[in-house]
């Protein structure tokens, strides 16, 4: 585990960079791990992270990219459908790697991460 100072604050992470608690994380935490990577979210980035949040609570485990684009594709690209090149648009520094650590998530699942 390493500790990290981000939004003010002593933040724990695990090996692969991703949160090392769950529970860590808020809109504030995002936005600090997005700005870290150059990026700034946008609606469609929240759609995502929380998308991916949920699925976490939910399910113990992320989701696939297929699974995120079946589920919220129709939010992220209302008038054209939403590929996996798309997703991985929102998140340029690595995609679902990107989307999972800023959602807080302590792993991903990504079969090109």
């Amino acid at each position: 585990m390493t500790a990290v100072q981000i939004a003010g604050r002593d933040v724990q992470f695990n090996k692969k960079g991703h949160l090392a608690s769950f529970g860590d994380w808020d809109n504030e935490l995002a936005e600090a791990l997005a700005a870290e990577d150059g990026l700034r979210l946008t609606d469609c980035h929240w759609t995502v992270i929380n998308f991916l949040r949920d699925y976490y609570a939910f399910h113990e485990m992320p989701p696939s990219p297929k699974v995120i684009i079946r589920e919220i594709g129709h939010q992220i690209s209302r008038h054209t459908p939403c590929t996996r090149k798309g997703l991985e648009g929102l998140f340029p520094s690595g995609g679902c790697k990107q989307a999972c650590r800023i959602a807080g998530l302590p792993s991903y699942y990504c079969h090109s991460c």
